[in-house]
């Protein structure tokens, strides 16, 4: 439903027709084939390729530290609209509109559970210029703003690990498991299923097409795993997109659960550094002092026993990357693992929706993308007062 834009003209051609091994675009090393009605691309390694396009050095605007700007306390989602602005949703609880340049905003949603209100909206969807759907996991209810007005609240099914992930070609949602359909305490196999789901907003009516590995089943606790991989889904175009972070593959399904493309590719191993530990000490103390209050004391105290149970696990192997999701054109973006939050200045690596490999792209330090659309890149920058600022780059060639 979102209107579709040309992001990237300089791509390359798509993958040519499967059948048999091919030589790829960009001279990747390559096998693609056809099984069953399941496309299937194999790269036969990690492609080290210049991707065709990346991240202006310079924003088009920034808004969050200046003066009258809104102050985020952690904006968790956002998308651009076609004209350049954008809608954010901010942990605390409302959602905000920010102009085309970045210097003016309104606020679309404030906290609470009336109407128009919001308690966790956690996702925002546009749908044309001035059209926001707003989900809302805590009042499991979906919000359609117009201009600044209600349109229409649907209720969403009252089942807390629900989370939409996308927006089907007839207006239905495509949902996923946020989080595990069952405590820690009740897992007994090696990974907890999560399942695609189509949710009809008019009847109400729950269709389950597909399930997938979810969470993995090694409780945790003091002496459990703190680094664990998980399988996540998110939409492109209007299809699952579907991965495992320990596994170097992405699977693509139709609405009705259909598999209908595979990519996979053979990395080297990843393991636990010092230097990814660096980053994870500094966003949990970041996190320590805006969400829990703790005095210094008792944040460092909390920190360093933290830290000293992940580097018990340097040089142990870690999640091949965090938590995808897709630009408007499809393309599926994979961020590289990081402790603690895995996407914040993380480099992201590009695969199209024919499965082509377009490289990997580098973000600023302490980025974090929300969006790409319409030749912008949307994202949230923290400045070394902890400050967050939601910044729009332009894409430019690579």
């Amino acid at each position: 439903m979102r209107t579709r834009h040309h992001f990237l003209p300089i791509l390359s051609a798509a993958l040519v027709a499967c059948g048999g091994d091919t030589a790829p675009t960009r001279d990747i090393p390559v096998q693609i084939s056809d099984s069953a009605g399941v496309r299937i691309v194999e790269y036969l390694g990690a492609p080290e390729v210049n991707p065709p396009f990346g991240i202006a050095e310079e924003p088009i605007y920034r808004h969050g530290s200046g003066p009258g700007d809104y102050i985020f306390q952690f904006a968790n989602a956002g998308r651009l609209f076609p004209d350049g602005g954008a809608v954010v949703a901010d942990q605390d609880g409302e959602v905000v509109v920010l102009s085309p340049d970045g210097t003016t905003y309104k606020v679309l949603a404030t906290r609470g559970e009336g109407p128009g209100e919001v308690t966790f909206p956690y996702a925002v969807f546009v749908i044309g210029q001035d059209s926001v759907l707003v989900p809302d996991s805590r009042q499991s209810r979906l919000t359609l703003f117009v201009d600044d007005s209600v349109v229409r609240m649907v209720s969403l099914p009252r089942a807390a690990h629900f989370g939409v992930a996308g927006i089907g070609s007839a207006g239905e949602l495509l949902l996923w498991n946020r989080f595990p359909s069952r405590l820690w305490i009740d897992i007994e196999e090696e990974w907890l299923a999560g399942h695609m789901t189509l949710f009809d907003t008019e009847t109400g009516a729950l269709d389950t097409v597909a399930s997938y590995d979810h969470y993995h089943g090694e409780r945790s606790g003091v002496e459990g795993p703190i680094i664990r991989p998980i399988g996540e889904v998110t939409a492109a175009a209007g299809r699952f997109v579907q991965t495992r972070s320990d596994r170097p593959e992405i699977s693509w399904r139709l609405q009705d659960g259909t598999v209908t493309q595979i990519v996979r590719w053979r990395p080297g191993p990843n393991l636990l550094t010092e230097e990814l530990l660096e980053h994870g000490e500094a966003y949990n103390r970041m996190l320590g002092k805006m969400m829990y209050g703790m005095s210094e004391a008792r944040l460092e105290e909390v920190i360093q026993a933290d830290m000293a149970r992940y580097r018990a696990m340097i040089g142990q192997p870690v999640p091949l990357f965090g938590t995808p999701f897709a630009d408007a054109d499809g393309n599926v973006w994979l961020p590289s693992y990081r402790p603690a939050y895995p996407e914040e200045g993380s480099p992201y690596t590009v695969i199209s929706p024919d499965g082509e490999w377009l490289g990997q792209v580098e973000t600023p330090p302490r980025f974090r993308i929300l969006d790409v659309t319409g030749g912008l890149v949307l994202g949230v920058l923290r400045d070394e007062m902890d400050v967050q600022s939601v910044v729009v780059y332009q894409v430019v060639e690579g």
